[in-house]
């Protein structure tokens, strides 16, 4: 069994929710235009992830996108992102063709990093992360594990992971008028 480096990184204070209330869904009748309306407060990286640290400690629960009973890695990512009112897909595999691919040395905070699940050998994506930290190429990312932590973590990207690593994508939420990337369903 491999180790499992884990960052533990204190619990920040809670975000509120009025930058929930500051998009409003303009999807078309067949739900595939991707457009929002920007009433002028953005959703930034710093926010996403200031929320996303507020769930550190939350259990594991395979299936699951509600953090009173618990979240799985893709019910992690989809729970964060709708807080804001960014729909995403909901399983893990289906990240695979989403958002733009980044190279891993040109990864940001607030990138999605993608790996495959407890199968090595698979090249199937069955986990995923944000990325929080890249200090001197060192990439942190925070995820729900069902290994050793079993919960909402921060952990590095070691040797583990760099066996399971797929890829980085980018899913522009903040910084235009379109949800760039995203799929609507």
């Amino acid at each position: 069994m491999n180790s499992v480096d884990t960052v533990v990184t204190p619990t920040p204070e809670k975000v509120t929710d009025d930058a929930q209330t500051n998009f409003v869904d303009s999807f078309s009748s067949n739900n595939v235009q991707n457009d929002f309306v920007d009433t002028g407060n953005e959703v930034s990286p710093g926010q996403l992830l200031a929320y996303a640290k507020t769930l550190i400690g939350t259990p594991h629960k395979y299936a699951s996108v509600d953090p009173a009973e618990g979240l799985d890695c893709s019910g992690f990512i989809t729970h964060v992102f709708n807080h804001f009112s960014i729909n995403v897909p909901r399983s893990s595999i289906d990240f695979t063709n989403y958002g733009t691919t980044v190279n891993l040395a040109d990864a940001e905070t607030g990138d999605l990093i993608l790996f495959t699940g407890t199968d090595t050998l698979s090249e199937v994506v069955g986990h995923m992360g944000i990325i929080t930290e890249i200090v001197d190429g060192e990439l942190q990312f925070i995820h729900s594990t069902s290994g050793k932590a079993y919960a909402v973590t921060i952990s590095k990207l070691n040797p583990h992971y760099k066996k399971r690593f797929v890829k980085v994508i980018r899913i522009s939420y903040a910084l235009t008028g379109k949800l760039e990337g995203l799929e609507i369903f």
